[in-house]
C-alpha cells in the first residue's frame, strides 16, 4: 500500500519556484529519505503533503486521502515533526503535550511520559526558558505521543546533542519496526544513509534521483586515499581532490588499470580504495544534473 502518493505536485510562491512535478511513491513501513539542501525543497513538500499550504498544479494521496479534500483527516494521523517548533508562550512543557494529545482527542498520558523519561525531558518547565534542543525534544513527544501510523520528520535532529541524536533515532527505528512509515527529510546524509531504505534526491524544486540508498550510491566513482606523492595530470576519471599534508584523497570513476599504473609509478607509502561515502554521491547526483542543465 502506498502511504504517500504524489502525481505531477508543483507549487509556485507567485513567480518564485516551490516545487515542480514531484513524482513520490512511499510504501507502508518503508523508512524513506529525502536528500537536498536548504532551498531545496523538502520542506515546501512536506508541507504541501499536510495541506498545511495548497499546490499549484499535480495532485498527491497521505494514508489514502487526497491532500486538499481531506487535510483534516491527515493531520488527525500524521505525527510531524517541524525543523522549528514554535508553542504558546507561557505554557509549561507538561500543558503543551496534553494540548498537543486534546487535539487528537486522545489520551497520551502514559506514552508522553516514556518519552519524556527517554529525552530527559523536564515537563515542568516552561516552554520560553527552554534551550533550542529541549524545545526540539518537546516536538517530539507531541509528534510522537500518539503513536502515529505515519511519521513525517523534516530536518529532526537539529540542537539534539549526540547521545540524544541516538536516542531518537532508536525511538524512530522502534516505531518503524512496529509497522510505521517514517518520512525523513534531511540534508544530513548520514542520517539518511544510517536509518533509510529507499531515499530521493531533490534539488531546485525537481527529483532529479530515487532508488534504494545503496544504489543510489553506486556511481561507479570510487573513493581513493594515498599518502605519498602523486601527480594525477592527465589522468581522466579523476575529481573531487583534496590533499591535507601527505595525504590525497579523490573520488575517481575512470579505468581502474590507468589508476593502478599511474600508483605504481608514484612514490606512494600506502593507498586505500572504497565505496563514496553517500555525502559524496550526492555531490555527484548535483554535479552530474548541473552538467545536463
Amino acid at each position: 500500500m502506498e502511504i504517500i502518493k504524489t502525481a505531477g505536485l508543483t507549487k509556485y510562491y507567485g513567480r518564485a519556484r516551490g516545487i515542480i512535478d514531484v513524482d513520490l511513491s512511499v510504501e507502508q513501513g518503508e523508512c524513506f529519505g529525502f536528500i537536498g539542501p536548504n532551498g531545496a525543497g523538502k520542506s515546501t513538500t512536506i508541507r504541501t503533503l499536510l495541506g498545511l499550504i495548497s499546490p499549484t498544479s499535480g495532485s498527491a494521496q497521505v494514508l489514502g486521502r487526497d491532500i486538499v479534500k481531506e487535510k483534516k483527516e491527515i493531520l488527525r494521523e500524521v505525527g510531524f515533526l517541524p525543523s522549528e517548533a514554535m508553542f504558546y508562550s507561557g505554557m509549561k512543557v507538561r500543558d503543551i503535550i496534553k494540548f498537543s494529545a486534546d487535539l487528537r482527542k486522545k489520551d497520551c498520558s502514559a506514552e508522553a511520559k516514556r518519552l519524556c523519561e527517554r529525552l530527559q525531558l523536564d515537563t515542568t518547565r516552561k516552554v520560553d526558558d527552554l534551550s533550542f534542543g529541549n524545545r526540539k525534544k518537546v516536538a517530539i513527544v507531541c509528534a510522537l505521543q500518539s503513536k502515529p501510523s505515519l511519521i513525517i520528520l523534516d530536518e529532526p535532529t537539529g540542537g539534539l546533542d549526540p547521545l540524544m541524536q541516538r536516542e531518537f533515532f532508536d525511538i524512530i527505528k522502534e516505531r518503524n519496526a512496529a509497522g510505521a512509515t517514517v518520512f525523513l527529510s534531511s540534508h544530513i546524509l548520514s542520517e539518511v544513509q544510517r536509518n533509510c531504505t529507499r531515499a530521493a534526491v531533490i534539488k531546485d524544486g525537481r527529483i532529479i534521483a530515487c532508488d534504494r540508498v545503496e544504489a543510489l550510491a553506486q556511481t561507479g566513482a570510487k573513493r581513493v586515499s594515498v599518502y605519498g606523492e602523486i601527480n594525477l595530470d592527465g589522468l581522466e576519471g579523476v575529481k573531487d581532490i583534496k590533499t591535507e599534508g601527505e595525504n590525497t584523497v579523490f573520488l575517481y570513476s575512470g579505468e581502474i588499470g590507468r589508476l593502478l599504473g599511474r600508483l605504481s609509478e608514484s612514490a606512494i607509502g600506502d593507498v586505500n580504495i572504497t565505496e563514496p561515502d553517500l555525502e559524496e554521491v550526492f555531490l555527484h547526483y548535483y554535479e552530474k544534473e548541473g552538467e545536463q542543465a
